[in-house]
Order: C-alpha cells, then structure tokens, then sequence
C-alpha cells in the first residue's frame, strides 16, 4: 500500500490554494499538476473536489483567525479592533478569494465556523456602535453585511491591481465609517 506523504497533501493544499485564486473553476487535475502530484496522490488525500474545498477553507479561516489576532492584539477600542482586522484581512485575497466564489457553507463544520466568526465580527460592531462610531439606528447585521462586502471589495481592488492592499483597506474603512456614521 502506497504511504500517505505529508508533505504532498502540503504541497496539494498550497498548489490548490494557487491555482483557485487564478481560476476558481480549475479541476483537481490542474491542482495536482501544480502540485507536481499525480492525480492518485491527491484523491488519496481529498477524495473529491468538496474535501478539498472544506480543508481550503479550514485552512484559510485559521489564517484568517491568526492574521486578525495578531494585528489587534493591542487595540485599545472596539473601532480599533475593526480597522486593524480589516487592515490584515485585505491583504490575505489571494488565500482567501476563494472563499467567495465557492459554497464552502454548505458544509456544516465550515459553516459552523463562519456563523461563529460572523457573531463575533457582529459584537465588535455592536461594541464600535456603543463607543459612537456607528450610528445607533444603523442594524448591525447591516453593518457587519457591509464590512464584509467592503472586504470583497477590497480584495477585488488588489487583485485587479487597482489598489494596494494598504489603499483597498483604508478605502473599505473610510466607506464604512463614514457611509455609516449618519452625520451627513
């Protein structure tokens, strides 16, 4: 029997991380030739397309995770938090484009994962709204449905070339703060 290398299922999830932000639809032959893996070696790994896509995504989330954990570790305010998350999330398109062009949250755990990741992103945006950065007629499911459709924006920004990720982050930011501060 044919010994399962770690360093190929490494190799598989790097080449389908790279081949998905050039090509969303690309098929598992196109990953495993990027991979430099025959198309076996990579069924034994992800048997289909779908497992694939639910490790891609637990990968890119747990980067995401630590991206945002690390930028706000000393961030004094709610609002703090919200612009330094959207600062380090911006410049992760590429690992995380994806994610927006997939149904990955047809999956329960990956879905799991994002309603959870969505509830805490909706608490510091209920935090931001009590320090004043929000109006507080504003819903916060609308705000946080608009910081992460900003973020899609952002991402499209950069990858177009059209921004750097510091400019697409600070764009998505000043839209959001002052598209909803209600002081116009």
């Amino acid at each position: 029997m044919n010994k399962i290398r770690p360093e190929a299922r490494a190799a598989i999830i790097e080449a389908a991380f790279a081949v998905y932000a050039e090509r969303p639809t690309a098929s598992l032959a196109d990953v495993a030739a990027r991979a430099g893996v025959g198309r076996a070696t990579l069924h034994r790994h992800f048997p289909g397309r779908a497992d694939l896509m639910r490790e891609l995504a637990g990968v890119a989330m747990q980067e995401l995770d630590r991206a945002v954990e690390a930028a706000t570790a000393d961030a004094k305010t709610a609002g703090d938090v919200l612009r330094l998350a959207l600062h380090a999330i911006v410049p992760l398109a590429n690992r995380q484009w994806f994610l927006a062009h997939e149904d990955v949250d047809a999956d329960p755990v990956v879905a799991d994962a994002y309603n959870a990741s969505r509830e805490e992103l909706k608490a510091w945006v209920e935090a931001a709204k009590n320090e004043g950065l929000f109006a507080p007629d504003v819903p916060s499911e609308w705000i946080v449905e608009a910081y992460e459709q900003l973020t899609y924006a952002a991402w499209s920004q950069l990858r177009s070339g059209e921004a750097t990720s510091k400019q697409a982050a600070e764009i998505a930011w000043r839209t959001l703060t002052r598209g909803l501060k209600g002081d116009m």
